[in-house]
């Protein structure tokens, strides 16, 4: 959509369209929200100042780009978001050329532009890159590593910085926007450059006055300017004009540059806006009232939370941490409980992980709450602060497996691989609600070394009250269901799946037992060469590659078993997304798919 030639009533009545259109959509089918609204006309600033066919446009994470979606090519295609088969609720570019980068994990996005404006310049071209980042983005160290480096290399990159929830600097009165107006006009811009000149000449005495001088035109932005990037704001950042003014300025100058604006999240609708966390990620919704379509039922993360809430009330060694997610990780309710021993420190995987190593190192019992595909960030510290010299640190990793709409870039499925691989750490999971109480307890109580153990998002697939909920014990499998024929090999979530597929054999006429690994760091070997079972089946949510099956492989060779062991774990691919019955019967793995692969091996 070409939007260059329009007027500035009719760029205010696109806006309106576009959150119209991002209501419609998003209240029947789920999705970001609060964020998204709120930075409408930032983007329709930027498609209006920069050219989207040539200037890279960065979003940082990206769910806040609905309305760069609507304003490319996928008006019509709108109604898919983040359904299977659909468009992605983030930016793609085998979706859209217009998208540059996928995105999803938050504060690349600078870094990302600091790379595009390398090659730019070896390249010669006439190209802008534009980022758009939220101010929660600034939380993480990789914005200040890629901020240092474009501060030193002075490359054009234009950043608009969406304050929507906390003031970097705070503006006072009439006062702060006078000195906005003036740092977004000609007069200020080319004041500034031709003081530097006159700061530079001067002589030594009158220096420090003259550096004085210069920082009280930039007081809002001094901690940008100092290192390096010319600051603009803040300005209002519904405000299409004073958007549009500023942009052309910005882009213009052929420096980096931070622009900020300040924005509502949920703008143009009443009931998200302002900060409501429950608005920024949401299922579908009355648009009238706001209320979900659907209730929400007991998951994996209340029940975790609950369960370490009740031992933290016994116990004051209990803490622990999350990165910006207190209510997707059940930390919210601890964090009310017990402030001073609960903390979200932002987007800091890195910091949260190695924070806790020391709280082991003093005898506390610290927990750490992060998503699969969050915890990745975290991993050297892993390694470095935790496992090396072996602290006592307890990982709760949340939404493992498949996770739904997010897709590519949220799916839970490698934490079993990069973390089976580390020295010292224990992996276990349970197999439904109940085992999740017991495995929050045999962490609590395991001071051995770091432990880490894994749930989905969500209800688990197996029902409460199918297998009895026995204790963890360090190391040991169960026997669900004996066979000395088959055995589905389960782990986690997978259990569900296996009983499942146990059931359809059944109707089939075909028996098969049913293992839950239980542990798979350290894992019961001397189970496992037990078995009279020749056939072994793997069902778990995990990548297949440094996965269940190839341990089991592995142990296998080395101790010379005579078994066939066969993976249904996800193959080696990123995977789209969807929901969790659509995406794995896509991959070939739904219990009805196993079950059918299963019988066809052993039809008699």
């Amino acid at each position: 959509m070409n939007i260059k030639s329009y007027s500035l009533q009719e760029l205010e009545n696109l806006a309106e369209k576009i959150r119209k259109r991002i209501l419609e959509v998003v209240s029947a089918k789920g999705g970001h929200l609060s964020s998204t609204l709120g930075a409408v006309e930032l983007i329709i600033g930027m498609h209006y100042v920069f050219d989207v066919e040539k200037d890279p446009f960065i979003f940082d994470v990206s769910h806040q780009a609905y309305a760069h979606k609507l304003l490319t090519d996928r008006w019509e295609k709108f109604d898919t978001l983040r359904q299977f088969g659909g468009i992605s609720g983030y930016t793609k570019p085998s979706e859209s050329k217009y998208d540059y980068f996928s995105a999803g994990h938050s504060s690349t996005s600078i870094s990302i532009a600091v790379g595009a404006a390398k090659a730019i310049k070896l390249k010669k071209e006439d190209r802008t890159p534009v980022v758009l980042i939220g101010d929660g983005a600034m939380s993480a160290g990789m914005v200040y590593e890629a901020l240092n480096e474009l501060g030193y290399l002075k490359l054009p990159v234009v950043i608009i910085l969406n304050d929507n929830e906390m003031s970097i600097g705070k503006p006072i009165g009439a006062i702060s926007k006078y000195l906005t107006r003036l740092k977004a006009g000609k007069f200020y811009q080319n004041f500034k450059e031709k003081f530097k000149k006159i700061l530079e000449a001067a002589p030594e005495d009158l220096k420090y006055t003259a550096k004085k001088v210069e920082e009280f035109f930039s007081v809002n932005g001094i901690w940008f300017e100092e290192m390096g990037l010319e600051y603009i704001g803040p300005i209002d950042g519904h405000n299409l004009e004073e958007i549009i003014e500023t942009l052309k300025i910005a882009k213009e100058l052929k420096k980096p540059v931070v622009v900020h604006a300040k924005t509502i999240k949920g703008k143009g609708y009443k009931q998200a806006e302002g900060y409501y966390e429950h608005w920024h990620g949401v299922g579908p919704f009355d648009l009238k009232t706001g209320e979900p379509l659907k209730k929400s039922s007991l998951s994996a993360t209340k029940v975790y939370a609950q369960k370490l809430l009740e031992i933290a009330k016994k116990d004051e060694r209990v803490v622990g941490v999350t990165a910006a997610m207190p209510s997707g990780t059940g930390m919210k309710e601890l964090m009310q409980a017990f402030p001073h021993r609960f903390w979200d420190v932002g987007i800091a995987e890195q910091h949260a992980v190695t924070s806790m190593a020391p709280m082991a190192k003093e005898g506390f019992k610290p927990f750490v709450a992060i998503y699969s595909t969050f915890l990745q960030r975290g991993y050297d510290q892993i390694i470095h602060d935790v496992c090396l010299d072996n602290y006592p640190v307890r990982f709760a990793i949340d939404r493992a497996g498949i996770v739904g709409a997010d897709g590519e870039t949220h799916q839970g499925v490698f934490d079993i691989g990069y973390l089976r691989i580390l020295p010292n750490i224990t992996l276990f999971a349970p197999r439904d609600f109940e085992t999740l109480k017991k495995a929050v307890e045999f962490a609590y109580n395991f001071d051995k070394g770091p432990s880490a153990f894994r749930y989905p998002r969500g209800a688990f697939v197996l029902p409460d009250g199918v297998f009895e909920a026995s204790v963890f014990e360090l190391g040991k499998g169960e026997i669900l269901v004996q066979n000395d024929e088959i055995m589905l090999i389960a782990y986690g979530n997978g259990v569900g799946k296996a009983y499942k597929v146990h059931k359809e054999l059944e109707k089939r006429g075909i028996k098969t037992g049913i293992l839950d690994l239980r542990f798979v760091k350290p894992f019961d070997k001397e189970l496992l060469r037990s078995l009279k079972a020749k056939k072994w089946y793997v069902i778990s949510d995990n990548a297949k590659e440094g996965g269940i099956a190839e341990m089991l492989d592995s142990f296998a060779n080395e101790e010379n078993l005579n078994v066939k062991i066969e993976s249904f774990e996800y193959p080696d691919k990123f995977i789209p997304h969807g929901s969790v019955d659509e995406v794995e019967r896509f991959l070939g793995v739904d219990y009805l798919s196993i079950a059918e692969k299963i019988a066809d091996e052993n039809s008699v």
